[in-house]
């Protein structure tokens, strides 16, 4: 396991302000801070985000916070003061990129809105992450996760037949359409003021990309194909790339789709006569495939299965729990995993390393962040400080309410 380290800074110079709370937006600055860039989050002391208070608890906080605001700085203000909107411009002398997450609207209340910033900073790269984008009937609309998917057709074939649509274990809109969208045309942004100078706001709605996210499907959808539903495809259950159950009630996971695949995974069952059932583009072939290996699957346990599949190359992998793939060898092996310092206990905690692995020259590793998330507001006198308030302005300020019932003190897990 490797630890906490600040090697392969590729956004040093970056320089974010995050308005964001819970997920999307979080999860998006945490991988531009994995990469180097100083993202400052800009936290309200009166309404704290509620990734904070999710259990377990890691430390004096919670261990889903200190993940996802790892190598981020807190700034605690009240944006419904005045004085707090004039620190944040302030900031925006030196900071020229903003991701944000309210619903339309709400940041142009604040007198913060891209029409209003982008006057005064036209270089401003200005994200802004919503369920349903910045304009439309839908605008204004709560959503989640789950609504995201089912408006853009996703879980209409995502499930088995007889149980329904499936609810994912992750939530993929706001990763795939939030947080990854973000990061991509924020950089794309970058690029693009590099050569012209000029700023963008990027309308990063999670519907639209899980709309975008049918790929395959929706091209053929508009090309006048049939449209999929649960199991009506061989790689949405109709067939044997699928799960399968096993003897201690445990799962295997079965990719063969190519030929050279299926052969494999049916001479290590002696069920070669299979072959060309397994391959075949006829529906009731795939079934009867899908049904063949039930039954043989449900014969041994997974333990005896991943011994068998070990060094055959046949796409057939187990199922695990999360805490056995932080155990597993592949993810060892790989520095999947990093201890990372705890701001005010100085403690390491274990959490999940940056998904890329970066070469120069011999040195090999990941772009490692260097501290997990700070306390609300924990930065708050420091970063005042630079930017160069004097005492009696942070007492005129704190007088106001822009830091909190706690002022300058409101640090807290």
């Amino acid at each position: 396991m490797a630890q906490g380290k600040t090697g392969f800074r590729l956004l040093d110079g970056l320089k974010v302000l995050d308005f964001s709370t819970l997920l999307p937006g979080p999860c998006a600055t945490m991988m531009l801070a994995d990469l180097g860039a100083d993202v400052l989050r800009i936290e309200s002391p009166t309404r704290p985000d509620f990734l904070r208070l999710l259990p377990p608890r890691q430390g004096d906080g919670s261990a889903a916070h200190a993940y996802l605001n790892r190598g981020k700085r807190s700034l605690g203000l009240d944006l419904k003061k005045p004085g707090a909107v004039a620190v944040v411009k302030r900031l925006l002398e030196d900071y020229d990129i903003i991701v944000e997450q309210f619903r339309p609207g709400v940041m142009d209340r604040f007198g913060l809105s891209y029409e209003a910033l982008s006057q005064q900073w036209p270089q401003l790269i200005y994200c802004s992450i919503t369920g349903y984008g910045q304009y439309g009937q839908f605008s204004q609309r709560a959503g989640h996760d789950i609504n995201y998917l089912g408006l853009a057709g996703i879980s209409s074939y995502s499930g088995h037949a007889a149980e329904g649509p499936a609810v994912s274990g992750i939530q993929i809109a706001d990763v795939a359409g939030g947080s990854h969208q973000a990061v991509m045309n924020v950089l794309a942004a970058v690029i693009h003021r590099q050569r012209t100078g000029e700023g963008v706001h990027l309308d990063v709605s999670m519907t639209d990309a899980a709309l975008a996210l049918n790929h395959m499907s929706m091209a053929a959808v508009l090309a006048g194909g049939v449209v999929p539903s649960l199991e009506s495809d061989v790689l949405n259950g109709a067939g044997a790339y699928n799960y399968f159950e096993t003897s201690d009630g445990r799962y295997m996971t079965a990719g063969a789709l190519e030929p050279q695949f299926a052969q494999a995974l049916c001479a290590a069952l002696d069920i070669r006569h299979l072959v060309p059932t397994m391959v075949s583009q006829r529906p009731d072939d795939r079934m009867k495939s899908r049904a063949a290996l039930r039954e043989i699957f449900r014969t041994r346990s997974q333990q005896e299965w991943i011994k068998l599949f070990a060094d055959v190359d046949a796409c057939v992998e187990p199922v695990l729990t999360l805490d056995e793939s932080a155990r597993h060898p592949l993810f060892e092996e790989r520095d999947m995993f990093v201890e990372i310092e705890d701001r005010a206990s100085g403690n390491l905690s274990r959490q999940l390393a940056p998904a890329v692995v970066m070469q120069q020259g011999e040195d090999r590793g990941r772009p490692l962040p260097a501290f997990s998330g700070a306390a609300l507001g924990e930065d708050t006198l420091a970063v005042m400080q630079e930017l160069g308030f004097d005492e009696d302005e942070l007492g005129v300020l704190e007088g106001e309410g822009v830091f909190g019932p706690r002022g300058l003190k409101q640090a807290e897990r």
